[in-house]
């Protein structure tokens, strides 16, 4: 704090002892001694205080931190549980689809194989009647 060395230490001991009279000189080093404790026990509990109050606050953040963590864990678990229940979804929607063409094509194939059966048999019973029509004649 001061720059005070031995020989400002010796010239403030003479100082002392020419205006202090050597009598009162002990009695003045054990109030200076008790002041100088008692300043040093003041600056370690303001020292110990202001480590406990860190740690506190460093202790809340962690805390809040940790829940922040998990809660945003809990929201993208969520999230991918509703992501994944929407494209399953949408699949079992696009197979309900791809069947329910396919079954209209299936049942478009019938009836196309039905209307050219019946025109296959039309046009076989003409030619067979042109083919006697011109063997009549």
């Amino acid at each position: 704090m001061f720059d005070v060395g031995m020989p400002e230490l010796i010239v403030i001991f003479v100082v002392a002892l020419i205006v202090f009279v050597p009598k009162r000189l002990p009695e003045l080093a054990r109030t200076l001694g008790r002041g100088l404790g008692a300043l040093k026990k003041e600056f370690q509990e303001i020292k110990d205080s202001v480590g406990t109050e860190f740690e506190e606050s460093a202790s809340e953040i962690r805390d809040t931190v940790t829940g922040v963590k998990k809660q945003i864990e809990t929201d993208v678990k969520e999230s991918a549980k509703t992501f994944e229940k929407t494209v399953q979804d949408a699949q079992k929607q696009v197979k309900e689809e791809t069947d329910k063409v396919d079954r209209e094509m299936q049942d478009v194939q019938k009836q196309v194989k039905k209307e050219t059966g019946s025109v296959d048999k039309e046009l076989q019973d003409t030619l067979k009647k042109n083919k006697k029509d011109s063997k009549n004649t």
